[in-house]
């Protein structure tokens, strides 16, 4: 035990003289044993002050003299323990120590040493009273720097536009609006790992790689635009296609895989925390440039095709056709096709066999957790937890939270996904009837207007809303940019939305999709969703004209077999063959398709 270490201990103390030390109990409460373990813990605060002792302390003992030297006590100015009183550490300044025998000792005279910067740091600690002043005035800044359009850019990066920024890559080409070029080392990198676990798509782009299928396809693109993507585009290419992309996203971008592509020579336009202008900006810039026109159309969630049809209708002549991944761009195109709107092909990807039951179900049941913990470090065990919507990416989600140990409950308009729900020992329940008592609202119904201002009115405080869903219109943000409702940044793409009583809820990604928005989702699976845009891009491109007519189509059974075989050597799984007779049995080839066409 260090005399340090005692003296600061006895800082807290003031001696008062007695005759003699012979009545001190035996063992102190502040004497240490043999091994030191009986010495109660001080305040670090106050043992860092009084661990040196005071440059006025006078030495017990001379040198030279006998005994333990410094460390002899004096008798005649002994304390007794019952006659020491708390004080000031400050007043006494630590100028006694207790020796192993029980005795007090005065200190030696030492002059106290300490490092200016310890020194100026400490002096910076803020008191109880000051931290509360900071965290008050902190919040306050956060409230009155909102504003709805506010970006969630990372604040390493500077708080210029990119679209005020003249970037250039290596070779040249300014064709690109991103955050940084800079980053692309880094980009490149992610999409190196991204790689790895995209085992399909490489196989497709080693395979086909020598036959060009894509040779003369202008694609131009709208999805998020993250390392997963940049291997889909680095395919295309691959392949023979041209590509232009714009993000359908403005939160989801992943910048320094941005800045990858562009330093590749890839057309994108896209960063982290765009505003609805730029959003807008950027998909215009994609579609209107002299000299190229698009003839296929990639998209997720209908807004690109949109932008097409409402700006540029004329474009649609030598366009063959549109693939769709997202349940509100699917919906978008059968409205436009049931109306007669619908110039080209599309393809519904969203509804394929592959995309349903993998990155729907599989990626969103680990990638809810990510989200959630990423934004909100909250634990999940007995929470309770209200799903709207049981559809492949409600499974997911109440597969994850149901493991985790959280109270699940459902809400369902269709009485088959509500049936599984109760089967899979889940309670259906109307929004209304828990609303009060939940703890985290999750929305993934693809629909508008699910959770409204009536239902956030009525939740608990602290209660944390999300969106699971492609669009923004599940949760009716809108109704929260009242003047009597205050929006307090917590961190990026979390927000607390406080009432006038003090109630507030916890607001992630103003109601856009969680997982990309706020976390990232599995390689793998996207692998699978991936290949399958690829070979729809590939087939509609290349399809003899009459093949597809001007309406939505699924993809062929044959193709969703096959894009699931090549994902199965990773695994290293192996199929059983039918026989002949088996076949015939069955009624089916034996090399596929396995299930018929209405299969999902």
């Amino acid at each position: 035990m260090s005399v340090q270490v005692v003296a600061a201990k006895m800082a807290e103390v003031e001696l008062k003289d007695v005759p003699t030390g012979k009545d001190l109990p035996a063992e102190s409460p502040v004497t240490p044993t043999s091994e030191g373990k009986n010495l109660p813990r001080n305040d670090p605060h106050e043992a860092g002050s009084a661990a040196a002792v005071s440059p006025t302390a006078e030495p017990s003992a001379k040198a030279g003299e006998g005994g333990t030297g410094l460390l002899t006590p004096n008798p005649a100015k002994m304390p007794q323990a019952s006659s020491m009183k708390r004080s000031d550490p400050q007043q006494n300044g630590g100028e006694a120590f207790v020796n192993r025998d029980g005795t007090v000792a005065e200190a030696p005279r030492m002059k106290k040493i300490q490092f200016a910067d310890q020194k100026q740091e400490f002096n910076k600690r803020p008191s109880k009273i000051g931290r509360r002043s900071l965290s008050r005035s902190i919040s306050q800044s956060s409230t009155d720097s909102y504003s709805s359009a506010a970006s969630y850019t990372d604040s390493s990066d500077d708080e210029t536009s990119p679209r005020d920024k003249q970037q250039k890559n290596s070779k040249g080409n300014g064709d690109f609006c991103i955050k940084n070029i800079k980053q692309a080392d880094f980009g490149r990198r992610e999409i190196e790992i991204a790689e790895q676990e995209m085992p399909a798509l490489m196989a497709l782009r080693k395979r086909a790689q020598g036959e060009k299928p894509l040779a003369g396809a202008k694609i131009v693109g709208c999805t998020h635009i993250t390392a997963q993507t940049a291997v889909l585009m680095e395919t295309l290419s691959a392949l023979g296609a041209q590509c232009r992309w714009a993000a359908c996203n403005i939160y989801s971008t992943q910048n320094e895989v941005a800045a990858a592509l562009a330093e590749g020579g890839f057309s994108v336009f896209a960063w982290k925390g765009e505003s609805e202008d730029d959003f807008w900006w950027c998909i215009d810039r994609c579609v209107n440039v002299e000299g190229w026109q698009p003839n296929m159309i990639l998209d997720d969630g209908g807004d690109l095709t949109h932008w097409i049809y409402k700006k540029y209708p004329s474009m649609f002549k030598k366009i063959k056709g549109i693939v769709e991944e997202s349940v509100t761009g699917v919906h978008r195109l059968y409205q436009l096709s049931k109306a007669g709107k619908l110039c080209v092909p599309a393809m519904n990807v969203n509804d394929s066999v592959t995309k349903q039951k993998f990155d729907n179900l599989y990626c969103c049941r680990e990638s809810i957790l990510d989200g959630l913990k990423r934004t909100t470090d909250v634990m999940f065990g007995g929470k309770q937890v209200v799903v709207c919507g049981y559809g492949e990416v409600g499974k997911g989600c109440c597969a994850a939270l149901k493991a985790m140990g959280s109270i699940v409950y459902v809400t369902e308009i269709d009485p088959i996904c509500a049936l599984q729900a109760c089967m899979d020992g889940f309670r259906l329940v109307k929004l209304t009837e828990v609303i009060r008592q939940v703890d985290i609202v999750i929305t993934c119904t693809g629909n508008k207007n699910v959770v409204v201002r009536e239902n956030l009115d009525r939740m608990k405080n602290g209660c944390i809303v999300c969106n699971m869903g492609h669009s923004n219109t599940e949760i009716d943000v809108a109704s929260l940019r009242t003047p009597e409702l205050t929006w307090e940044r917590v961190r990026s793409q979390v927000d607390h939305v406080i009432w006038p009583d003090g109630k507030r809820i916890v607001l992630l990604a103003e109601g856009r999709l969680l997982n990309l928005s706020c976390s990232t989702v599995p390689t793998f699976v996207l692998s699978i969703t991936a290949t399958t845009q690829a070979l729809a891009l590939i087939e509609l491109y290349n399809a003899p004209e009459g093949r597809y007519k001007q309406d939505v189509y699924l993809l062929p059974k044959k193709m969703d077999e096959y894009v699931a075989s090549l994902h199965l050597p990773t695994f290293d799984a192996h199929l059983t063959e039918l026989s002949d007779e088996q076949a015939k049995y069955l009624g089916l080839n034996k090399n596929g398709p396995f299930k018929p066409n209405y299969y999902r």
